[in-house]
């Protein structure tokens, strides 16, 4: 997580934790079984007949497609596709509040925000700096999730403490997304202010720089 940053997760549709798995499949209502410590979802409220098959299966992080219904008719596909985009939604915002509330951050819900089709949620993450002679304590991380799962971010000014509490979330949101972000592409560096440049703030890689 950078100051001055916009950030994308682009879902690696293979790759699921199964802690917030299990809590998005309960929020939609989908049914699932736990065999051998193997998360199989039977039942995701489609309209087709899986005749008793498994839609996806997890045994650790790594998902597993019913490969037989998956590559049927492309109407199919595309019936089901709608189906995994919920789940995709659901799975992002538990996974960034799982995350960023495990270092510390509290939730913000975003009250002026109105859901369209291409963006389907919007909230802050919002963290305290304990830095004594810091004069802009209060940080809020801006998340906005589309419609098809796609988490993007979006940061200002963070002190160096919060700073780095929100490195360790970021770093476990791309483990649990299997995501690989890039410079200049996933992640998007903007203008620093003016009466930014002499406090501390991240560079291009990354780091920390010390006030001047």
């Amino acid at each position: 997580m950078s100051c001055f940053e916009s950030s994308k997760f682009l879902k690696n549709p293979q790759v699921m934790n199964q802690e917030v798995l299990i809590k998005a499949c309960n929020e939609l209502g989908w049914r699932y079984e736990i065999r051998k410590n193997e998360l199989i979802v039977l039942n995701a409220n489609q309209k087709e007949d899986l005749r008793g098959e498994y839609l996806l299966k997890v045994k650790g992080d790594t998902v597993t497609y019913n490969s037989y219904y998956m590559k049927n008719a492309k109407e199919f596909v595309l019936e089901l596709q709608g189906t995994f985009f919920k789940l995709n939604v659901v799975y992002a915002k538990e996974t960034i509040l799982k995350e960023f509330e495990s270092v510390g951050f509290t939730f913000k819900r975003d009250y002026d925000f109105v859901a369209s089709n291409e963006e389907v949620d919007r909230f802050y993450m919002v963290g305290y700096s304990k830095i004594e002679n810091e004069d802009e304590k209060r940080t809020e991380i801006q998340f906005t999730i589309l419609s098809d799962g796609t988490v993007v971010t979006d940061s200002n000014y963070i002190p160096e403490d919060i700073h780095k509490l929100a490195d360790e979330a970021m770093l476990k949101l791309d483990s649990a997304f299997g995501t690989s972000r890039r410079e200049g592409i996933e992640i998007k560096r903007k203008e620093v202010p003016e009466r930014y440049k002499t406090k501390s703030f991240c560079t291009v890689n990354n780091k920390i720089r010390a006030k001047n």
